[in-house]
């Protein structure tokens, strides 16, 4: 028990303000998702962008999440110009379940995404956890994806990667992120049924 201890004063020691910002904003964002509000993503963008940048420092070493955040920091450009166009006279893009050929794509995603994250970080960087950042990262991407077309499938995609990414984040003493990480996955789990929820009052509604 005073070894726990001992290593949780370790890793508190080494928490940044630069990491206090990025998961206060992690935080309000991942609320904003869960409510199916489109703060989702001008609030993930300052997140994600100082994650691009921490994690790949030599600190941390973890290049498949840093990667990961500038796909995230593009993907919430991506998506905050989805959610908010029109298509003609029609609502914004709505909620909804995805489509098998949808599911197949954010399947090969995380497949293809994992081998090629892997095979990157093992050959070209000094990574010590290739495996496990590269799943994190290709699961994500695949939520991330989905996320920004409105499906509701994103959450499960994206607490795959979360389950994955405590424990690696908890062995690169990135404490407050790791926290941060457990409310992600707590939150996706409403998220989803709440997303749920939206969908079906939508087509009660005829929406």
């Amino acid at each position: 028990m005073e070894t726990i201890f001992q290593q949780l004063l370790d890793n508190l020691q080494h928490i940044t303000w630069l990491e206090v910002i990025a998961v206060v904003f992690g935080i309000i964002s991942v609320f904003c998702s869960k409510a199916n509000s489109v703060w989702v993503y001008p609030t993930g963008l300052v997140s994600t962008g100082i994650y691009a940048y921490m994690l790949a420092l030599d600190d941390f070493k973890l290049y498949g999440e840093a990667t990961l955040n500038v796909y995230y920091f593009v993907m919430s450009v991506y998506g905050w110009y989805h959610w908010t166009r029109k298509k003609g006279q029609e609502d914004t893009v709505t909620v909804s379940w995805t489509s098998k050929q949808e599911m197949l794509i954010a399947i090969a995603i995380s497949v293809v995404g994992w081998g090629i994250f892997y095979y990157l970080l093992s050959n070209y960087s000094a990574s010590d956890v290739p495996i496990f950042d590269a799943f994190v990262s290709a699961t994500a991407c695949s939520g991330m994806w989905l996320l920004a077309r409105r499906k509701i499938e994103n959450w499960i995609f994206l607490n795959i990667s979360n389950l994955v990414a405590i424990p690696l984040f908890v062995h690169k003493k990135l404490v407050l992120t790791a926290v941060l990480t457990v409310i992600l996955f707590v939150v996706a789990i409403y998220g989803y049924l709440n997303w749920k929820k939206i969908y079906r009052q939508s087509l009660a509604s005829g929406h």
